[in-house]
């Protein structure tokens, strides 16, 4: 095994630096030893200095940077620092990642059981080139973006298994967890997403005008019947895949110690942690993965879009049906993919394993033009504005990592993985775990600068809505509308700055 990232070089420069009078200087991480800790604090430290790049800076994710380049692979790159030995498993998972599953029975049977409804054949459908979904227009599908479907609790039993997070959130009774759109031969698709756009004018300090727009989803060809009144639509894109086992190796302390649920510092941002129930163990742990960080791991993650996305069981989640509910009778009379002589799931061991570690080793790209004058006078606006609150730039992972290839790394994801109220213009209504309907983890912003390149367009936020950064800050409302505010009002130089700046990560 390869040694981790050596801090010890950049480090003792900064050691000496006072620690920051932050949140997390009252926790004490079970992986540090007071020195450690000491260190850690002076160079995670938010820096005031923007004449020159940041020590380290350049290499988003410590030592298992990719070192690859711009291009359209940009995200598909291994971390240089896995074993050899593991790189074969890294070949193995994105082997499975891109696999296209077929419908059962057929004479793959290493590779059927698909669906039998489904939203994609392959996790790369969604995730293309290991990167970012977009909105179903031009000559673009739906394959990666699709609507969660939620409603509220009709008894109190339901209620309760909300409460003791036994159930992240209740499917519509005929449909699911979310609206599938495609179906093996024979089978009806449950339906399709609807999505129309009301444009509105902003004008910002300076003159500039950019027009948002608003979309309203609806379904369309329901084919077993109505939806439950109270179901809920919130359209999801996939997000890109780099860095997720960085983001697991985050010591859960300081996270934690970034939360603010109830605004006692005034400053206006009110962080609050997700919880999340281990699907294996069903221990309560932090949430850190998807758009309302319902999943505490890489491997949860993995295994909900097998079974919700693609219809594939695992042993960590055994439907073999996939998302078909008991209304829907023809759907649980299809064929399975399930092979005795190879396990009692249609993706038996080693599948899950494989792609999880792809999953995550998967490298962030290094930032580019780090030294730019104008990216430096976006960093400045970026943290003036009151960006960091929320996306705060670095942390370094535990030593205690499962994989020391992630342990005591430094690493700049721009998020703090908490809960944040985004305002009424963002809200989906959907509770999901401790989520409310207004609420969204904030994205980590690594390699945000490369999307045109790796999936040729530029669609953000949860739903794609933005069709660019500029759009995508002006949506900002609830905690971050100060930010947003502050955007709006500098001068067209410093809001093209900030803009280069995004693009440099």
């Amino acid at each position: 095994m390869k040694a981790p990232f050596a801090l010890a070089a950049g480090l003792a420069l900064l050691v000496s630096t006072a620690i920051p009078s932050s949140a997390g200087d009252g926790v004490i991480r079970g992986d540090l030893s007071p020195k450690d800790l000491a260190r850690v604090r002076a160079v995670t430290k938010p820096t005031g200095d923007f004449s020159k790049a940041e020590p380290f800076e350049i290499r988003q994710g410590g030592a298992g940077t990719s070192r690859h380049g711009v291009s359209r692979d940009a995200f598909s790159q291994f971390a240089p620092n896995i074993t050899f030995a593991e790189e074969q498993d890294f070949k193995l998972g994105n082997a499975l990642f891109t696999k296209l599953w077929v419908s059962s029975p057929s004479s793959t049977q290493a590779s059927d059981g698909l669906g039998p409804l489904f939203n994609a054949r392959s996790c790369q459908s969604c995730h293309v080139k290991d990167g970012r979904g977009h909105p179903p227009e031009g000559a673009r599908d739906a394959t990666s973006m699709f609507l969660r479907l939620a409603r509220a609790p009709a008894t109190l039993e339901e209620r309760s298994k909300l409460e003791r997070l036994e159930v992240m959130s209740l499917p519509d009774p005929v449909y699911g967890g979310q609206l599938q759109d495609q179906a093996v031969p024979g089978l009806s698709a449950e339906g399709r997403m609807v999505i129309t756009y009301d444009e509105r004018a902003v004008t910002l300090a300076g003159g500039e005008t950019v027009m948002l727009r608003k979309p309203t989803y609806s379904v369309a060809d329901l084919a077993y019947g109505p939806l439950d009144p109270t179901t809920t639509f919130s359209p999801r894109i996939a997000n890109p895949m780099i860095g997720l086992g960085l983001i697991e190796a985050i010591a859960e302390e300081d996270i934690l110690a970034r939360a603010d649920p109830d605004d006692h510092d005034g400053d206006g941002i009110s962080g609050k942690a997700a919880r999340a129930r281990d699907h294996r163990t069903g221990e309560i742990k932090l949430g850190r993965f998807g758009w309302k960080a319902q999943n505490a791991s890489v491997r949860d993650q993995s295994a909900n879009a097998f079974a919700g996305d693609i219809g594939i069981s695992t042993p960590d989640d055994p439907r073999s049906f996939g998302d078909c509910t008991p209304a829907q009778v023809q759907c649980l009379a299809s064929a399975t993919g399930v092979q005795a002589r190879l396990g009692d799931t249609e993706a038996p061991d080693p599948v899950l394993d494989l792609v999880t570690f792809y999953a995550k080793s998967l490298a962030p790209p290094a930032r580019r033009d780090v030294d730019d004058a104008n990216v430096l006078r976006g960093k400045k606006l970026f943290y003036d504005s009151g960006c960091t609150a929320c996306h705060t730039p670095k942390f370094v992972t535990s030593r205690k990592a499962d994989n020391q290839a992630q342990a005591f790394q430094l690493i700049w994801p721009y998020s703090d993985f908490l809960l944040h109220d985004m305002g009424e213009d963002l809200a989906d209504g959907q509770a999901v775990g401790d989520a409310t309907g207004t609420e969204w983890r904030t994205p980590p912003l690594w390699g945000i600068g490369l999307t045109k390149t790796v999936n040729g367009h530029t669609f953000f936020l949860h739903d794609g809505r933005a069709r660019s950064l500029t759009e995508a800050i002006l949506w900002h409302g609830g905690e971050a509308k100060a930010a947003r505010n502050a955007f709006a009002a500098a001068n067209p130089e410093d809001r093209k700055a900030l803009i280069t700046f995004l693009e440099s990560l």
